[in-house]
């Protein structure tokens, strides 16, 4: 969850460290710092808080060099202060890290029994010393790091200068993402293509166990066993090092408005519009998956893309007969899951490195399950792995709190629900033919629901003032009310739960007050009538009540009842359309509150650790 950057170059390095690490901030903002080698001497700046603070630190005391790293820490061990902050160094040893060294603890004994001495509260902090007391007992950088390497067990990204060797960067990967950036007469290392991005679009992506020595004429890769091996290098897009706001006051209300777009792109990578045709994207290898040879569809995911994955559910079921099941894969990977022959095992995940999420994809592939990885990003881990990778294509969503990659996971999801659904013999063609003309409307229909903004806005001056907000929903708006809850928590910082409606009387309803908002979500669809009557139930408790509806549920409503008006549209897009009203409920309640909405507190963009 924490950003690394490494530059070996050739021009002063602080301000290309600091211009990757403001694009990495995205995956953790406790802390910032840098290391470089200046006149041969290792130095470091650190600093709490975000990058700018750092900036700070640098200006006031600068550093003069060509080769360094830098980091952008989401706190695991240790406080969010200036000791724990990263690079940690011991000796001639500087690191940074992403991720969790799960036995740091009796290393740190072993490592005091020797008479080593420690600063911080970091599980980090015992890779630097361990490095360095191999390098102290003779051995060259490299040897040494593959030393160090051997004893740690966790999930790791790291990133190593040494004092003395000027021109050298290592770095290994174990379970967190890892990239080689090369240049001309110039290398990099990053958490991502995004840390890289400025400098160069040609990228390498480090595969698990590998680790690595860059230096001004290249690198040089080596396996887990040691061996040197090769890894391709892709040209990728250079918009990774292009992601700005532009007129837009945060990057989630331009990733909000970007969702027209974002589910156009995706679509087009599952719809044939002229045949009227659904499809799962081919391999080149397998070919085309066919939902015929499926008996049942397992999907892993965390956070929102599990959100999505559970709209998804009532598609596949509904339309294709298709059993499935939606699980957070932090459960699933801990306990002995049963799965039958013929399942499919699809993770969703934005960043395709979501840690838990990867480690349930792993269990199904090593037990012989057919795999496929659902990722915006496709070059991760998760879809190299998986036997299929589909795409979404939301573009880099910077925001913590996911908008357009949830609605482009959506879009796909339904998108390959419709082309199960042929496949098994459950549509005509005319029926398929139907569905994909309504799922192309999406689009447009979502770009219509951004007429809600200034509805929204009215709203959350009220909504802001509250500790509790219950959202509900049924049949697929209870997977929206599951989001809404979510969104809102992430960046308000107001408690909110969501509830299928139909639970209201089964406990819920205990929490209905004066003082409690109920968001109810309501399309007009076959679920309607018994959502106003839940609607009824809460108005009867004093609750003020926000009704989220097309025209003609709003023109149904009580009277006095607030609203906030979606476009009219089929039940098949609907939670498309009415997913953008609950973002910018909870976009514009933390801006009436003054929080931090890209960058909420405790939280990070690409959750690689357990």
């Amino acid at each position: 969850m924490c950003g690394i950057i490494g530059v070996v170059g050739r021009i002063s390095v602080t301000e290309r460290l600091i211009e990757s690490l403001k694009r990495l901030e995205y995956r953790g903002y406790d802390s910032a710092g840098v290391a470089a080698l200046e006149d041969e001497h290792l130095v470091r700046r650190r600093a709490p808080g975000k990058i700018k603070a750092l900036e700070a630190a640098l200006a006031a005391d600068p550093i003069r060099a060509t080769v360094g790293i830098g980091h952008t820490r989401w706190a695991t061990h240790g406080a969010p202060n200036e000791r724990n902050a990263h690079p940690q160094r011991a000796g001639r040893v500087a690191v940074v890290h992403n991720g969790i060294i799960e036995n740091f603890q009796e290393l740190k004994a072993e490592l005091l029994t020797d008479g080593r001495t420690f600063e911080s509260d970091t599980d980090t902090e015992v890779v630097a010393h361990l490095i360095d007391r191999e390098i102290v007992s003779g051995k060259a950088p490299l040897e040494a790091f593959k030393a160090a390497l051997d004893r740690l067990e966790g999930a790791y990204a790291l990133g190593v200068l040494v004092e003395g060797h000027e021109a050298l960067i290592m770095g290994a990967r174990r379970g967190s993402p890892l990239v080689v950036g090369y240049g001309d007469g110039e290398m990099f290392l990053g958490s991502d293509a995004l840390a890289v991005g400025p400098f160069t679009t040609r990228i390498a992506y480090l595969e698990e166990g590998d680790y690595v020595a860059i230096t001004h004429e290249g690198a040089s890769i080596y396996s887990a066993k040691g061996e040197a091996v090769f890894r391709a290098v892709h040209q990728v897009s250079a918009s990774a090092a292009l992601v700005e706001k532009g007129a837009y006051r945060h990057f989630m209300e331009k990733e909000i408005h970007e969702q027209p777009d974002a589910c156009q792109h995706t679509l087009s990578a599952y719809l044939d519009p002229v045949a009227g045709k659904a499809r799962a994207p081919s391999h080149p290898d397998l070919g085309p998956l066919d939902f015929k040879d499926v008996t049942r569809v397992q999907i892993l995911a965390c956070g929102t893309a599990y959100l999505a994955a559970l709209t998804a559910k009532y598609h596949f079921e509904q339309y294709a007969d298709l059993p499935m099941d939606v699980e957070i894969a932090s459960e699933f990977r801990y306990r002995t899951p049963a799965l039958s022959p013929g399942t499919l095992c699809l993770a969703v995940s934005q960043s395709g490195e979501t840690a838990d999420t990867l480690a349930a994809l792993r269990w199904c592939k090593a037990r012989g399950f057919a795999t496929a990885a659902l990722v915006n990003a496709h070059e991760s881990t998760m879809a190299r792995e998986a036997d299929r990778m589909w795409p979404t294509h939301a573009g880099p969503e910077i925001g913590v709190a996911s908008t357009k990659a949830f609605t482009a996971q959506v879009c796909a999801l339904t998108a390959l629900a419709i082309a199960a659904a042929a496949q098994r013999g459950k549509l005509t063609p005319e029926a398929e033919a139907h569905l994909v003309r309504v799922l192309l409307e999406a689009p447009r229909t979502i770009a219509k629901a951004m007429a809600v903004e200034s509805e929204v806005r009215a709203l959350a001056f009220d909504l802001s003032k509250a500790r509790d907000i219950l959202y509900l929903g049924r049949g697929p708006s209870y997977p929206l009310a599951l989001e809404g809850a979510l969104k809102l928590k992430e960046i308000s910082y107001i408690h909110a739960e969501g509830y299928a409606a139909g639970e209201l009387k089964h406990g819920p309803i205990a929490l209905v007050d004066e003082a409690t908002p109920v968001i109810i979500i309501a399309p007009s669809d076959s679920h309607f009538e018994k959502t106003m009557s839940n609607l009824e139930e809460v108005r009867a408790r004093g609750a003020p009540v926000i009704l989220i509806a097309d025209p003609a549920g709003v023109a149904r409503a009580p009277h006095g009842v607030k609203h906030l008006t979606a476009p009219a549209c089929d039940p098949l897009i609907a939670p498309l359309a009415f997913a953008v009203s609950i973002q910018m409920l909870a976009y514009h309640v933390a801006v009436q509150k003054g929080t931090d909405v890209d960058q909420p507190r405790n939280l990070a963009k690409s959750v690689t650790v357990e």
